[in-house]
């Protein structure tokens, strides 16, 4: 056999292996088994919660003076003296700066020249018709007997008596108008000196003596003469954000820090509410009363404000991470009947682990503890209860 090339016998064995293959591959087949369901994806889930909300979150403040004025001058003049510097303590109506102004003087005496003239006119005209009169009443007696008198000469003194009369009144009110004179020169001298307005301290001198000032004095000279502050107590101006206005009423006490007593907390009420939104930066400047009799406080200092926000009806929160955001919305990923759904929300204010949410979801419902955009909508999933979440 060896070397034959016979045809028959060549189709017999490929026909024989052929058909030995057919059988074991049926037979792999009918021992394999079946390939497993497809697993869904298993999520885990928390309850949305209802309740009040009462926290408080750190917004930036400053505190500015209660009161602060810059002394200007209201006379032109020379500063002769000044009696305070910065950091002097003064009290109200205390003098604290001279000026002088030499025209004044002038002034002064030029004026008390016109009042004394236009006394001793009036003194005159009075001392004339006190003798007017006398000699009227004197032939008015007398013309009561029939020839005695002439009827011109009574006329004469009547007249002479009234024109003596219209001529004291218009005297005295030039002699009037004269010692006006002299009471606008007088208190433009009382503008030479400057007093304390209130209470507190110079927290800046702007000038020294001989220096000219006043509004009259030129380009450059009608700077002021001192700052005065009230710095026993300042105003604490808080920008909160238009949505954390409500529920902190007037009264209220709020704790601050400042960098210069790191761990230590100051309080102070509430004490005026703008009611005005700024259209720019979207807040409500709100002042605190601060008293500092011990002047720790500085102003111009900014501080950290523990701003509480303050609910008077329950909303709804939900694990921070369970809200998602992208480009085009934020959202949860709630599920129902084992498949999810996108929910478009607002976020609020966070409490904690927490944060409110407003939207179109209610207490009870079930949503993914982490939300992402990877979790599509109407995906069916397999729910696992998260612990709760405080």
């Amino acid at each position: 056999m060896k070397g034959t090339g016979n045809p028959t016998v060549v189709l017999l064995i490929a026909a024989l292996t052929t058909a030995g293959c057919g059988r074991v591959d049926r037979a792999a087949t009918k021992n394999t088994p079946p390939p497993p369901a497809t697993q869904l994806p298993t999520i885990e889930v928390t309850k949305v919660t209802s309740r009040t909300l009462n926290v408080s979150v750190s917004l930036p403040g400053e505190l500015t003076p209660f009161e602060s004025v810059d002394l200007f001058a209201k006379q032109t003049g020379f500063v002769k003296s000044i009696r305070v510097d910065r950091g002097s303590r003064v009290k109200r109506g205390e003098l604290l700066a001279e000026l002088e102004a030499p025209e004044l003087v002038a002034q002064r005496a030029q004026a008390g020249a016109v009042y004394r003239g236009a006394q001793s006119q009036l003194a005159s005209a009075q001392a004339k018709l006190a003798a007017d009169r006398a000699t009227y009443d004197h032939l008015r007696e007398a013309a009561k007997t029939p020839g005695v008198v002439a009827g011109n000469d009574l006329e004469i003194a009547q007249k002479s008596t009234e024109s003596g009369e219209a001529n004291v009144a218009a005297l005295h009110q030039s002699a009037e108008a004269a010692q006006e004179g002299v009471r606008a020169i007088t208190q433009l001298e009382s503008y030479l000196k400057i007093t304390a307005p209130f209470d507190g301290e110079v927290t800046t001198r702007y000038v020294h003596p001989g220096a000219l000032v006043g509004p009259s004095a030129g380009p450059g000279a009608t700077k002021p003469i001192l700052r005065i502050q009230n710095v026993t107590r300042e105003r604490l101006v808080v920008p909160v954000p238009e949505s954390s206005v409500a529920g902190a009423p007037v009264g209220t006490l709020v704790s601050f820090s400042v960098a210069a007593f790191p761990g230590r907390k100051f309080q102070a009420p509430i004490a005026r509410i703008s009611r005005e939104v700024d259209t720019k930066t979207r807040t409500m400047p709100v002042e605190l009363d601060v008293q500092d009799p011990q002047r720790e406080l500085a102003p111009g200092t900014f501080c950290d404000v523990e701003w509480p926000i303050r609910r008077t009806y329950p909303t709804l929160f939900v694990p921070i991470s369970s809200v998602a955001s992208n480009l085009q919305r934020t959202f949860v990923v709630r599920v129902r009947g084992n498949r999810t759904e996108w929910v478009d929300v607002k976020a609020g204010a966070r409490s904690g682990s927490m944060i409110e949410v407003f939207g179109d979801i209610r207490e009870g419902d079930l949503v993914a503890v982490r939300g992402t955009d990877q979790i599509r909508p109407a995906t069916e999933v397999t729910v696992k209860q998260a612990n709760p979440t405080t």
